[in-house]
């Protein structure tokens, strides 16, 4: 029996342990940081699976290894969701890990509790399959991704506590692999008035009604943002409006506003504020244009205080990473993926946008589940991510072609 046949009778006889696993991450709520006991049921399964090492670092992310070679690259996988919004809107319980003949259910399905469930799998096959000489593999479940992208990946390289030569992100993409996405940004706007009573709004000065100039020309500096041939045009948008007054009979003193700014290749944090300060409507009113910051507490108790700033970053598409995983899906899938980008963000813009470490996007489910009711994973999509994490640690190894027996 040769090397891609063993793989496959290996992930059939353990295809109702993955589904079972998934269905188990599904029915443990995990939004950011709530994670523990999704971390304690995910420590469980790698024991299970006879992991080589496991590590749940300072933050809360649960590290796992297989193999102890000297090439070492990771999957990572982020194990916390956002929460479920209306519920009316769901047609099933958003936790019960529902599943039927072709689907699993449930928030995180896809987003991506189904992509962590199967690069789990998929290393523990590889170890089991021989297919890690001269690799050390890690599983990465990583934490608060959805607060606040690659602040995991962050304290992870920052504290030395893996060093991977590259990553590859189990993020939904419909199985086709995934070389990059648009950075982003999270900005605020202030703008300050004058309260006065509400029957004499002449004596005051409304903050609202400088704000509504400045909306007026974000949303024509929207039109004409940067444009580029692979990640398409940068945007931004107005997510959130605030205001302060000292009632409802007065004069508004206070004004704010937030900016999702998405970030497309040769834009900066500091381009795309500069572009806010420029505006006419914001010079004039003496408006603050500043980001946002985020720190809040990880569920083991860690504070971090990080700008909310996630940057580009775009792998060549003729890079040897793109080759393995081109050629990891074609022996699995008996065809080419597609080689596209995410529209949304991911830990990539830590891994690689801040850090430099290569990362290609490969994984089960579809993008538009993600943050959507009524989320599914398809089970077939599953075990073929399955069979592709398994294989491609065989590919990657000193840099070798696969050998079929």
């Amino acid at each position: 029996m040769n090397r891609l046949k063993r793989m496959d009778k290996i992930a059939d006889e353990m295809k109702n342990d993955v589904e079972g696993f998934l269905r188990d991450l599904i029915a443990i709520k995990s939004t950011s940081t709530e994670e523990e006991e999704v971390v304690k049921r995910i420590r469980e399964e790698m024991e299970v699976l006879d992991f080589d090492e496991i590590i749940i670092d300072r933050m809360g992310n649960i590290l796992g290894r297989v193999g102890d070679g000297k090439n070492v690259f990771a999957y990572d996988g982020h194990i916390d969701t956002v929460d479920v919004g209306w519920e009316d809107n769901w047609e099933f319980h958003p936790f019960q890990g529902k599943e039927d003949e072709e689907y699993i259910y449930g928030r995180g399905a896809s987003d991506q509790k189904g992509g962590f469930a199967s690069c789990l799998y998929g290393a523990a096959i590889a170890k089991k399959a021989g297919f890690l000489d001269g690799v050390s593999l890690w599983v990465v479940g990583s934490v608060q991704e959805e607060d606040c992208d690659g602040l995991c990946w962050q304290h992870i390289l920052e504290e030395e506590t893996i060093n991977p030569e590259f990553v590859v992100l189990t993020e939904p993409t419909g199985l086709n692999v995934y070389r990059g996405h648009r950075g982003r940004m999270e900005i605020k706007v202030s703008v300050k008035g004058i309260s006065a009573h509400g029957s004499a709004p002449e004596r005051g000065d409304n903050a609202i009604y400088k704000m509504a100039s400045i909306l007026k020309e974000l949303e024509v500096l929207n039109e004409r943002l940067k444009y580029d041939e692979f990640l398409g045009k940068g945007t931004l948008t107005v997510s959130e409006i605030f205001y302060t007054s000292p009632s409802r009979c007065a004069v508004a003193d206070g004004c704010s506003i937030s900016v999702d700014r998405r970030l497309t290749f040769g834009e900066t944090k500091d381009s795309a504020i500069g572009e806010i300060k420029d505006l006419k409507s914001v010079s004039e009113s003496g408006a603050e244009v500043e980001m946002y910051t985020y720190s809040e507490e990880s569920y083991t108790g860690l504070v971090q205080e990080v700008d909310c700033y996630f940057p580009t970053w775009v792998v060549g598409e003729d890079s040897k990473y793109c080759a393995i995983l081109l050629e990891s899906c074609e022996k699995v899938l008996g065809r080419r993926p597609l080689l596209d980008k995410w529209t949304f963000s991911t830990n990539g813009v830590a891994i690689m946008g801040m850090k430099n470490i290569p990362c290609i996007g490969f994984g089960p489910g579809r993008e538009e589940e993600a943050h959507a009711p009524n989320e599914k994973i398809l089970k077939e999509e599953l075990m073929n991510a399955v069979k592709v994490y398994a294989i491609i640690p065989e590919l990657y190894k000193g840099g070798q072609q696969w050998q079929e027996d």
